[in-house]
């Protein structure tokens, strides 16, 4: 029996098999591009342009670094990467990754394995940095939560934790155009992958 096609044309020229992905067949601007276009919350954020995973993923890093101040490049790296796979797989709300169960799950890992080798990162990140990048990723959900999304303080404190004052003060979400996003997506990259 054939196996249906699980490869995906990417605009590179690469062709990536999702339920299978190489490293090889891994380029940022593939990523760049898909996060800029993916929407946060379903597209149901305020502002002229949807919230996409490029800039989420950008905010993350920068949470990510002002909360370990100290940590390599690698793991900023790590935590502008920590929704990669969704340039293919798309962005699901939490509960609904759940519901769909396992398989999700296991595609997410092997995606993100091949991403993090094809950029010189662990397949597998150490469970310490994997624990700093969800808590900088929880504080990015409760401020665009709160700034964009319409949630309350009070839920936004419940669903993800109320973070701490010193580290979302002056830090606003914007929705910005995806060619702008994609852009400060790739320099940061640059920037960061320079520093290895």
């Amino acid at each position: 029996m054939k196996q249906p096609r699980a490869w995906q044309r990417m605009l590179s020229g690469r062709r990536l098999d999702l339920l299978d992905p190489s490293p090889l067949d891994i380029e940022i601007e593939d990523i760049a591009r898909g996060l800029s276009f993916q929407a946060r919350w379903n597209g149901q954020t305020r502002g002229r342009y949807p919230y996409s995973v490029a800039g989420h993923s950008l905010l993350v890093e920068a949470l990510f670094a002002a909360l370990h101040p100290r940590a390599a490049a690698r793991w900023r790296l790590a935590a502008l990467l920590h929704d990669a796979p969704e340039f293919v797989i798309g962005d699901m709300i939490s509960p609904v990754k759940a519901a769909v169960g396992p398989g999700y799950r296991e595609l997410d890992e092997r995606l993100m394995a091949a991403i993090h080798l094809r950029f010189g990162l662990p397949a597998a990140l150490p469970l310490r940095i994997k624990r700093q990048i969800k808590r900088a990723d929880r504080i990015s959900a409760w401020l665009e939560a709160v700034q964009i999304a319409g949630f309350a303080r009070a839920e936004a404190d419940r669903l993800f934790g109320a973070p701490p004052p010193e580290v979302v003060a002056e830090r606003r979400v914007v929705p910005e155009p995806p060619e702008a996003v994609r852009r400060a997506f790739l320099e940061r990259f640059e920037t960061l992958i320079a520093q290895l």
